[in-house]
């Protein structure tokens, strides 16, 4: 089975899908199902720009709206999980995953579904301590801190993972697990990347939760982005297996964002439907933990215990979806989409959460309740309360409104807008919230990476057995012929060398993820 990892797909499907196309050509041979390791930005159109954690200069729709707007389609399956630059109020209506277009697949904060017999997990966003025990409580329209802490991953969805029991062969996140270096050519990575040293040396690179879900599950292969540049790691495990850690580059002109590999199938080709699966062991725990899902924006501890659900429970499941585990194609536009050359009409905005349809779904045939829906109650009940205080207070709001209006030195937007998106009566500035200071590093490293890289450098490096020895030669052909046909597709876009230290799209990091 051949399977294509992209690394930080930033909005490009349609040069991933061409490079793909080229490879198939070229090597003879048939791409089954492709992986993107988050940054994904599943953008329908310029409202969605506004709910992505980037600087408005750097609004760029991409093409994924044309696989949306079934334009273009998708001409091989894909999986994705989520990262830190995300249309994050359109991936919400999917917590526990789904179609963000045809045949393009969400993960959902965690999930693992079945692909052929290959077993596929992952995790969505990227880890910071102070949000880390807390439940998914922002809502669309986002404030500037909600609009990054709804991208961070929590401790109920690790929890989750943490009860599988069943071997997985496959586990995607977007942070890269802390320690990971140390099991690869770390000298290599700090001549590419120095800037990293630092934290490499206080152990702050990447994420604790990952490293904890990669020794607790085992899986055969680990595939990660989100620091852009290709690593390559063999990390042993007690009981004698082993993972093979991969992580890849951001998919621009002369990076290496691409890797085939070949994976045996599990399955006779006969019995292979090329469907994707829901994961009975996955669908149990989410039922027995669905007590832990919360909404609201406080500390939640969890059980110290972890029970993996047992055989009568999988049968309840296996009762409730009638043994049928295929994820059904219910695909449904869910907003407009994005018309180039047409001139928006009103006022582009934060669009409101809304449900999807798919997740109504999912969540009646499981039993359990939907989160979307809570959040979206809540958030009409806290507007409603400010409503009635803005109506109350409706002298002194107006007179708050016109010194904001005529003097916007006296208060930013963002600190005369709750969360909501409602006027706040009085203007009152919020607190200001330092980060926690031994996650200062960590919050640091988006903004360092890259920003003393050499446009032009490229550096060879070895992939440490990240594929099996019979497959090496054939895959480094295949890595190189990546690399060829990105530089050719995007030939159009190269600018004559200059030597400077400098990042594509570094200003997308310059602000510090609050």
């Amino acid at each position: 089975m051949h399977i294509a990892i992209e690394g930080c797909a930033h909005g490009e499907l349609e040069t991933i899908y061409k490079c793909i196309t080229e490879l198939e050509a070229d090597n003879n041979i048939k791409i089954d199902l492709l992986i993107c390791c988050g940054d994904f930005q599943s953008v329908r159109n310029e409202n969605d720009l506004r709910c992505m954690a980037v600087p408005p200069k750097y609004y760029n729709m991409c093409s994924f709206y044309k696989y949306y707007s079934g334009q273009l389609v998708a001409p091989v399956l894909t999986i994705f999980i989520g990262g830190n630059h995300e249309a994050s109020n359109y991936l919400q209506e999917l917590p526990f995953g789904g179609w963000v277009a045809p045949n393009i697949y969400y993960l959902g904060y965690a999930g693992v579904v079945n692909y052929n017999g290959l077993r596929i997990g992952g995790i969505s966003g990227i880890y910071k301590g102070r949000d880390y025990q807390k439940g998914h409580f922002e809502c669309s329209p986002y404030g500037e801190g909600t609009k990054r802490s709804v991208y961070h991953i929590r401790n109920v969805e690790v929890f989750r993972l943490k009860q599988l029991t069943d071997e997985l062969d496959v586990f995607l996140s977007h942070d890269w697990p802390t320690e990971i270096t140390k099991y690869g050519n770390e000298d290599q990575l700090l001549r590419f990347k120095p800037f990293f040293k630092d934290d490499i040396d206080r152990g702050n690179l990447g994420s604790p939760p990952c490293n904890e879900l990669l020794h607790k599950l085992k899986p055969k292969y680990w595939f990660a982005a989100h620091l852009h540049c290709k690593f390559a790691a063999l990390v042993p495990h007690e009981d004698g297996s082993a993972t093979k850690f991969l992580a890849l580059d951001k998919c621009v002109p002369k990076k290496r964002f691409l890797q085939v590999i070949d994976i045996p199938n599990k399955k006779d080709m006969a019995d292979c439907n090329n469907s994707l699966e829901y994961d009975l062991e996955w669908l149990a725990i989410l039922r027995s933990t669905e007590n832990l899902t919360s909404t609201r924006n406080v500390t939640q501890f969890l059980p110290s215990d972890v029970k993996s659900p047992g055989e009568d429970e999988k049968n309840q499941i296996l009762s409730c979806f009638n043994n049928n585990l295929s994820i059904p194609c219910n695909f449904k536009a869910t907003a407009p989409v994005y018309k180039p050359g047409t001139p928006a009409k009103g006022n582009i905005y934060q669009p409101n959460l809304e449900v999807n349809s798919q997740t109504t779904e999912f969540c009646n045939k499981l039993g359990i309740l939907d989160p979307t829906e809570e959040l979206i109650r809540k958030n009409i009940d806290s507007s409603s309360q400010n409503m009635s205080s803005f109506q109350r207070n409706d002298d002194s709001v107006n007179d708050a409104s016109q010194t904001f209006i005529e003097d916007d030195s006296e208060v930013s937007q963002s600190e005369s807008m709750n969360e909501s998106g409602l006027l706040s009566s009085g203007f009152k500035r919020k607190s200001l919230v330092l980060p926690d200071v031994v996650n200062k590093s960590s919050d640091d490293i988006e903004q360092a990476a890259d920003e003393q890289l050499v446009a032009e450098m490229n550096v060879n490096q070895e992939m440490c057995a990240i594929v099996d020895d019979s497959a090496k030669e054939s895959e480094e052909n295949l890595d190189k012929s990546v690399e060829e046909k990105a530089t050719l597709l995007n030939a159009n876009d190269d600018k004559p060398a200059v030597k400077k230290f400098k990042r594509r799209n570094a200003s997308i990091y310059e602000q510090e993820d609050t």
